[in-house]
């Protein structure tokens, strides 16, 4: 009969361990998955702050272009306030194709292409983009070990009671993957 008690307590005694294990995991994966989007954030916002400075410099050169710059200080605005993955890639892609109308503008001046400092804020931007899509690429991954982690077993039976629940991974609109058209006709749409 003591044989029994003690396989009994064996049991239960595993059952405990496991389970503090399978939650401390989903701790850290989450916390994992919270760091990477903080990753995101920094870089976002280094971005956000090089733009003013990018438009002020492209303005200098080609003032009459003004619907760009309002549409590229609309889109950082927006971009600024998107509180989800989801809104954020929605707006990013959105300040994309704005920086890229702005790039479009800058390159019809040849004097601005000459300038120094918009060259290095060129320079800084391009180097941020990079740096963004590193963090992205870091932060889908650590959302797809998250996810992997509580939708599968043993962890799907434990994930819910402990109120851990799948993260949206940060993707682009079909929408977004298309490069912006740009065009200098008089009268023409430019997207």
């Amino acid at each position: 009969m003591l044989w029994v008690i003690v396989i009994l307590l064996a049991v239960v005694a595993l059952v405990v361990v496991t389970v503090i294990g399978l939650y401390n995991r989903f701790v850290r994966l989450r916390n994992r998955v919270d760091n990477a989007w903080a990753q995101i954030e920094v870089q976002l916002k280094r971005r956000w702050d090089l733009i003013p400075n990018l438009v002020e410099t492209v303005k200098g050169y080609a003032a009459h272009e003004r619907g760009t710059f309002e549409a590229v200080t609309n889109a950082r605005a927006a971009a600024q306030q998107a509180r989800t993955p989801a809104e954020s890639a929605q707006a990013e892609g959105i300040l994309g194709q704005a920086l890229g109308r702005l790039f479009a503008v800058a390159e019809a001046y040849p004097e601005l292409q000459a300038d120094e400092n918009f060259r290095q804020l060129q320079s800084e931007l391009s180097e941020t983009e990079n740096r963004i899509a590193v963090s992205r690429q870091v932060y889908n991954d650590s959302v797809l070990t998250y996810n992997n982690g509580i939708q599968t077993f043993p962890g799907v039976v434990l994930a819910g009671p402990f109120g851990f629940t799948a993260r949206d991974f940060f993707e682009t609109e079909d929408a977004q993957r298309e490069p912006p058209q740009v065009s200098f006709t008089p009268g023409a749409p430019a997207s």
